[in-house]
């Protein structure tokens, strides 16, 4: 029996569904990559994008910043960018005779970290704290980030040139790794038209989209989906997954702990999308593909064989058994 208040739960499934049909308005053609965006904000993590340019994946993080009405702040990840440029730094104020904090675009709500591999480690560094501890501290001085707080970092897939391999610490601070491809034929034409018809920009406008909730209603939904119920036989499985990719011939090395973590909480959360306050084996087996994909290592002599990380997956997953009951 789910502990659960009926009434505050169908409320907040009511309110998640109406953010998704809102994002879907202005990103067209996405709707299991809005999805996966909004599992991860329920679940209170952090998403890393990976597809090539002009997909939106700057308009969804714009249309989800306008969906609760928070601040929303966006850095061009470039190998000249300094750590500082992240997340602020300490100036000398002549004036007064004392150093003051300048706080850089990390102290935001939504943070778009765009084409994140393009900086160098040291830079990238600047997010681990930021990413785990939801605070940046400049000069020694801890500031907290105001709640809720995500970092939505893209990537391309194709350039590798002037490109930098993102660390596995920092990559293991992500949610989920989410793909985003080309649209449907039928998708692209209406995105098309929407675009060509009456505006003289290219992007689509998302000024238009309502808010749904407050970034305080976002922190109540976050509360909600913590408390959806996971049975002991779920939990098992969830579990049985991560151990298995530690043990699967072929993986250089597994998940850790915080994968078996991002599992069951994005489970959570699509158990509410879905309007269910329980998670079943399904939510977990759905879900795996991205909570681990970027945190499993292919061993050399599969990638000479032309596998991938998501066709060995898919395998693990078909040979670990689900609870039937």
């Amino acid at each position: 029996m789910s502990s659960l208040n009926p009434e505050i739960f169908s409320k907040a499934s009511e309110q998640v569904n109406a953010i998704r049909t809102e994002i879907n308005k202005a990103v067209i053609g996405q709707e299991s990559v809005v999805d996966q965006v909004l599992m991860t904000l329920l679940a209170s993590g952090h998403v890393l994008i990976e597809g090539v340019p002009g997909l939106g994946k700057t308009l969804l993080v714009r249309a989800l910043a306008a969906c609760f009405g928070c601040k929303f702040g966006r850095i061009q990840f470039t190998p000249d960018l300094m750590p500082s440029d992240v997340t602020g730094h300490a100036i000398y104020d002549m004036k007064s005779e004392e150093f003051k904090i300048r706080r850089g675009p990390a102290f935001t709500n939504l943070l778009l970290a765009d084409e994140i591999n393009r900086a160098p480690a040291k830079t990238q560094a600047a997010l681990l704290e930021v990413m785990q501890e939801k605070q940046i501290t400049i000069e020694g001085r801890p500031l907290p980030l105001q709640p809720p707080f995500m970092v939505l970092a893209t990537q391309n897939p194709i350039e590798q040139e002037g490109t930098y391999p993102l660390p596995e610490a920092e990559l293991d601070r992500f949610m989920l790794k989410v793909s985003i491809d080309y649209p449907s034929l039928e998708a692209e034409k209406n995105l098309v038209s929407l675009v060509t018809t009456n505006k003289l920009s290219d992007v689509l406008d998302v000024s238009e989209l309502q808010q749904v909730v407050s970034p305080e209603g976002v922190i109540k939904l976050q509360k909600v989906t913590a408390q959806v119920d996971v049975d002991d036989q779920v939990l098992d499985y969830a579990i049985r997954i991560i151990h298995a990719t530690r043990a699967w011939q072929g993986l250089n090395h597994g998940a850790g702990p915080r994968g078996g973590i991002a599992l069951i909480r994005v489970a959570r959360a699509r158990a509410l999308l879905r309007g269910q306050h329980f998670v079943t084996p399904d939510d977990v087996k759905t879900v795996a593909p991205a909570a681990l994909r970027h945190r499993l290592g292919l061993a050399a002599e599969l990638e000479i064989e032309g596998l991938s990380v998501e066709e060995v997956l898919k395998n693990l997953l078909d040979s670990v058994a689900a609870p039937r009951s």
